[in-house]
């Protein structure tokens, strides 16, 4: 269980800095969460695909153990959305914002 609380109330301001928006800026961090979100289904796809079998054995179910952990693990991690604010306002994230046409 990580020490860092699961709820952090944010300063709408420091959100808005490098947007100049709030809602570009929040349009931003729900792309990136979404990159993340994608990426860790692949790899969590990819490692539970090594488990998968064409016969169902009731006992190969209750065995497997590692499976279980790795289900686990991917649990426990970060949301993605927290990952990508934090990335966000720790100005680890290049992004480009459209151009208004004059």
């Amino acid at each position: 269980m990580s020490d860092k609380a699961s709820l952090i109330t944010r300063d709408l301001n420091e959100l808005a800095k490098p947007t100049g928006n709030v809602y570009e800026s929040i349009a931003v961090i729900g792309k990136r969460s979404r990159q993340l979100a994608t990426r860790q289904k692949e790899e969590l796809s990819s490692k539970l695909a090594e488990f998968a079998t064409t016969v169902d054995n009731l006992e190969e179910i209750f065995e497997n153990r590692e499976q279980i952990e790795i289900s686990k693990f991917y649990e426990r991690m970060p949301k993605t959305t927290s990952v990508a604010t934090e990335e966000f306002l720790d100005e680890k994230l290049r992004f480009h914002l459209p151009e208004e046409n004059e």
